[in-house]
C-alpha cells in the first residue's frame, strides 16, 4: 500500500548519559523530539504528573504506564502491517494483544479510507543540528500532504490536553520539509481509547491541525527546542 514518493533514509541510535540520541546522516548526534519535550515540560505538567503518581501509588503508576506503552507498541505494529500489506491479520489468541488489535482495527475502519496515499511508515527524520525522531506515518490525507500519528489512550482526551502531541507532529513536519523539500502544513492524530472491558469496543478519536494553527504549533515547538538548548548549555 505504500507509494514510494521519497527515498527515506534509515539511521541509527545510541544512548549517552541515559539520553537517547539519533545518529544523523550528517554525522551529528541529535536528541529525540520526545527527549526535548520531556526536558522542557512546564512546572504545572510536572506537578500534575507527580500528583497522579502520588494518588495512585508509584508502583501502580509504573504498571499503568508500562502497560500503556506495550499496548501502544502492539497497536503500532498492527497498523504498520496494514500500511505495508493491506491487512492486520487475524485476532490474536494472546489476551494481552487483543485490545491492541481491536484498537488498530478501529483506526483502520474509521480513518484509513481518508488516506489517499501512504508514503512511509516509521520514517526517520532529522533537522540538522537540532533534533531527530521517527514519525508513525507520512502521506496524503484527503488531498493534503500530512504527518499522521497513531496514539493509544487509557481514557478519552480533549483537544486542549494534547499540546505536546501537536508540537511533536510539528517537529516531524519541519524536519520532513527540510530533508525532502516538502511543504507539509497538515497533521492528524489518530487516537484510540482502550476497551473498558471484554464486552466494550475501543473509542476512536481524531484531531486534525493545519494552516495557521499548525504554523502556530511549529513556532511553539521551536520555542521548546530553544529552551532545551538553553538549559543544556548553562
Amino acid at each position: 500500500m505504500i507509494t514510494k514518493k521519497f527515498n527515506y533514509i534509515e539511521f541509527g541510535r545510541t544512548t549517552e548519559d541515559g539520553k537517547r540520541l539519533y545518529l544523523a546522516p550528517d554525522g551529528s548526534k541529535l536528541p529525540s523530539v520526545t527527549t526535548i519535550l520531556d526536558a522542557t515540560k512546564t512546572e504545572e505538567q510536572k506537578k500534575s504528573l507527580q500528583e497522579w503518581r502520588n494518588r495512585v501509588g508509584h508502583e501502580r503508576a509504573t504498571q499503568i504506564t508500562t502497560e500503556a506503552a506495550n499496548r501502544g507498541t502492539r497497536m503500532h505494529t498492527y497498523l504498520e502491517r496494514h500500511i505495508k500489506n493491506g491487512e492486520i491479520g487475524a485476532v490474536p489468541s494472546n489476551p494481552f494483544a487483543q485490545p491492541s488489535w481491536l484498537m488498530a482495527h478501529a483506526v483502520v475502519e474509521a480513518a484509513f479510507h481518508k488516506v489517499d496515499e501512504f508514503w512511509g511508515t516509521e520514517v526517520p527524520l532529522y533537522y540538522s543540528g537540532l533534533y531527530a525522531g521517527t514519525t508513525d506515518c507520512v502521506g496524503q490525507w484527503q488531498g493534503k500532504p500530512a504527518i499522521l500519528d497513531f496514539k493509544q489512550s487509557n481514557k478519552v482526551k480533549k483537544r486542549e490536553w494534547i499540546d505536546d502531541y501537536f508540537m511533536q507532529l510539528s517537529a516531524y513536519a519541519l524536519a520532513h520539509d527540510k530533508m525532502y523539500n516538502t511543504n507539509i502544513d497538515h497533521a492528524v492524530i489518530l487516537m484510540c481509547v482502550k476497551p473498558v472491558n471484554d464486552e466494550s469496543v475501543p473509542e476512536y478519536l481524531e484531531f486534525e491541525v493545519g494552516g495557521n494553527e499548525f504554523e502556530m504549533w511549529k513556532g511553539r515547538w521551536l520555542d521548546r527546542v530553544s529552551e532545551y538548548y538553553s538549559k543544556i548549555h548553562k
